[in-house]
């Protein structure tokens, strides 16, 4: 017993090297945060200012309001997230319900390669498509249903519901993997017995398929509220511009932009580390709410 033990760890050796590298030992970078740092100076060459940064995010009034049109952007973005979570267990369950074999993995395989694809690449394409010059408005010019090219990239209106849709189309296929699997794992003589009870297709889904897959949904969803203030930065970053900035700009664009402009490396660090104690003060308490309510949580 001790040698398949041993034979485990081995195995799981190297993923969990990867997660210290690229999860824990980042953390270091924290102390930037306690410093006024000046690239390209070494830290010990910069003055130590204690919590300066982090009393600088709530005691400049320019810094408090644009930090709060931030976080409403974070937060919007986040909650539309969160409320078409169940998007991917519907594409899960149609996928399941298309009886021809080479049409259903033809779709799946279709709906699962944006997820491979780069935002940057993404971009590119919406740029070819619905820019002001692009196929779209030049299709419609040339109807004559519009006089002038309509502004849909290079504007601030709708800007998240873009954002959202964008996102769908990319990441739809690959998120109801998750559930084609759990789907799979259902025991098939509960679909069988409904069957010979008379139960309809829609019948099956709602009593059998839907029930089964809620525990799944449930975990996953949780994953996403103690993940709330991350959303990423590679989406915002290639569709923000001039005219969309103030609609566009999320937490983690942000600690971008005011690290990487030269405005403060050190500012930046400070915002960082406040979003990731509150994305774990977040998830702590989902954990909780889930012991209490499902009565098994997350960790």
């Amino acid at each position: 017993m001790k040698k398949e033990s041993v034979k485990l760890f081995l195995m799981i050796l190297p993923f969990l090297i990867l997660v210290f590298l690229f999860s824990y030992f980042p953390l270091h970078g924290w102390i930037y945060a306690l410093y006024d740092y000046r690239a390209p100076l070494k830290l010990s060459q910069c003055e130590f200012v204690g919590l300066k940064w982090f009393k600088a995010l709530f005691s400049n009034p320019t810094q408090v309001s644009q930090l709060i049109v931030v976080l409403k952007n974070t937060f919007a973005m986040s909650l539309l997230g969160i409320a078409t979570s169940f998007l991917p267990v519907l594409f899960a369950i149609f996928l399941n319900e298309i009886k021809v074999k080479w049409f259903r993995n033809l779709v799946q395989t279709l709906t699962t390669i944006p997820n491979f694809i780069s935002w940057t690449l993404v971009y590119s394409i919406a740029f070819c498509l619905f820019s002001t010059t692009g196929m779209f408005n030049t299709v419609l010019q040339n109807l004559g249903i519009i006089s002038e090219p309509l502004k849909i990239l290079d504007s601030g209106q709708h800007v998240w519901l873009q954002m959202l849709l964008w996102s769908t189309w990319k990441g739809l296929g690959w998120g109801a993997i998750m559930y084609l699997a759990a789907i799979t794992g259902i025991d098939q003589e509960m679909y069988d017995a409904a069957k010979v009870d008379g139960a309809g297709r829609w019948q099956i889904i709602r009593n059998i398929t839907i029930p089964s897959l809620m525990p799944t949904y449930f975990v996953m969803l949780m994953l996403s509220v103690a993940n709330f203030l991350n959303n990423g930065m590679d989406q915002y970053y290639v569709f923000q511009n001039s005219f969309n900035r103030d609609s566009i700009q999320v937490l983690d664009l942000y600690v971008y932009n005011i690290g990487m402009t030269g405005r403060s490396m050190s500012l930046a660090t400070a915002v960082g580390v406040m979003k990731s104690l509150v994305s774990v003060t977040l998830l702590m308490i989902v954990n909780f709410v889930s012991k209490k309510t499902r009565g098994e949580g997350l960790v």
